[in-house]
């Protein structure tokens, strides 16, 4: 049996892990893109996944598995075509975040990290909380793989998880236009296989109202940070 027929990806996936590697200097700085490579395949980071990426920087699977199991956008097991993040730190908890969450788990049925329906099928959601996406002046927020659906309330947060079950695909509030956990995972090892979604990533508005407007206020009264110096002060020396 060949390598590839024992790791259980096939040729492109190969291909495309030679082409993340190729990119760095030291190989071991490749495995934050490969695993997501592997979960753009897999849905999530497996025993075979993690052993894949071992084999192909010559790192242990425990140096491998302690990477996977540090960041919690690493999943160990598969999840739905969409993956909904509900916001439940503080600032978010305390406008609706946590009624939210509530909402949707007693809806779906499901846990943090669990998904309702069959993974990776058109309308299978994987719902879990999340402590901060750094949108508090926008709380309470959702993602939907990691695109922002900001102001939520725990009607709004319903009626997105409906029309995600019928296999819709709502704008989100900024950002990108709404795809699938799968293609966004390809996208975050830096592949693409549609190149308009990534001119439409790059087109879409990133900023909303409320988090500029400190800036609008600044520019309208001509507030300025203080310049930079034109020659730095020397550190002082160790003592």
């Amino acid at each position: 049996m060949s390598e590839r027929a024992m790791s259980g990806f096939d040729e492109l996936t190969h291909v495309r892990a030679k082409e993340v590697i190729a990119r760095y200097p030291v190989a071991r700085s490749a495995l934050l893109p490969l695993l997501h490579l592997v979960q753009s395949v897999e849905g999530c980071v497996s025993q075979d996944g993690i052993r894949f990426c071992a084999e192909l920087l010559d790192l242990s699977t425990a140096e491998v598995s302690a990477v996977a199991t540090f960041y919690t956008m690493y999943k160990r097991t598969p999840c739905g075509e969409h993956l909904v993040s509900v916001c439940t730190n503080t600032l978010c908890a305390a406008l609706g975040g946590d009624d939210i969450y509530r909402r949707l788990s007693e809806r779906l049925g499901v846990g943090h990290e669990e998904t309702a329906g069959e993974p990776g099928t058109t309308g299978s959601l994987t719902l879990e909380h999340a402590e901060c996406l750094a949108a508090c002046d926008l709380a309470p927020v959702i993602q939907v793989n990691y695109e922002y659906f900001d102001n939520q309330t725990v009607e709004s947060a319903e009626r997105l998880v409906e029309a995600l079950q019928r296999g819709e695909k709502p704008h989100p509030t900024r950002g990108a236009p709404l795809t699938d956990l799968r293609t966004v995972e390809l996208e975050l090892a830096g592949f693409t296989e549609d190149p308009t979604v990534a001119a439409a990533a790059v087109a879409g508005n990133s900023a909303a109202p409320e988090t500029l407007r400190g800036t609008m206020i600044a520019a309208e009264r001509g507030w300025a940070a203080p310049a930079f110096p034109d020659e730095i002060p020397a550190l002082p020396e160790k003592s």
